[in-house]
């Protein structure tokens, strides 16, 4: 394994926390928006239809990966500028 990669393994793992509450906040925005209600629904909530469940679900998934994707690139695209070396 390359000394870069090892490296990066501790800013990897804190940008992952970082693009955890950003997508988070994300998802919660959007879902107002489309939801019109504070809180998505949960897979077990009884008083919610199965289509709102599984938007909800795909929507949260979409957010989450992109948002991850978003950061990650961004983090390793910084450790090359910073050190001319692709951390991967």
């Amino acid at each position: 394994m390359k000394a870069s990669k090892i490296a990066y393994k501790p800013i990897g793992m804190a940008l992952g926390a970082v693009s955890g509450m950003i997508a988070g906040a994300a998802f919660k925005q959007a879902w107002k928006m489309i939801g019109h209600d504070d809180d998505a629904p949960d897979a077990t909530d009884e008083h919610r239809t199965w289509q709102e469940v599984l938007v909800a679900a795909a929507l949260q998934g979409a957010v989450f990966a992109v948002v991850k994707a978003a950061v990650d690139r961004s983090g390793a695209a910084t450790i090359r500028r910073l050190t001319g070396t692709w951390p991967g």
